[in-house]
């Protein structure tokens, strides 16, 4: 059974175009699965996650892409090799709109930065 969305994020993920709402639907999947007791909150206009009051993942749909945000501008940069096929900038991973990120590599993300703080 999947975790309601509240009801501010889930305005957020209705209002992205397909595939970018279904991409996005199942990076939350990966990431609830990965941090199951994550709290659901809007932040910087996105859905993001937070564990114990940190900002963890965020996601947005953009035109081309659908944009993970780590929240931290010191993650991405430990990971050259997994993220060798993806487009990033220091704050975020542009995800194709038709490809979620792998489970695994959420968990990576994820560690990292809860690490981090």
């Amino acid at each position: 059974m999947s975790k309601t969305i509240p009801t501010a994020v889930r305005m957020h993920y209705s209002s992205a175009a397909q595939p970018h709402q279904s991409t996005m639907l199942e990076i939350r999947k990966r990431i609830l699965e990965v941090i199951p007791n994550a709290e659901e909150v809007v932040s910087y206009g996105m859905p993001a996650f937070k564990v114990d009051g940190l900002i963890v993942a965020g996601l947005l749909a953009n035109k081309k892409h659908v944009g993970y945000y780590p929240f931290s501008g010191g993650i991405l940069h430990l990971f050259p090799k997994e993220l060798a096929n993806f487009t990033i900038t220091k704050s975020a991973i542009h995800v194709p709109v038709d490809k979620p990120l792998s489970k695994t590599l959420i968990v990576k993300l994820i560690k990292a930065r809860i690490t981090q703080n």
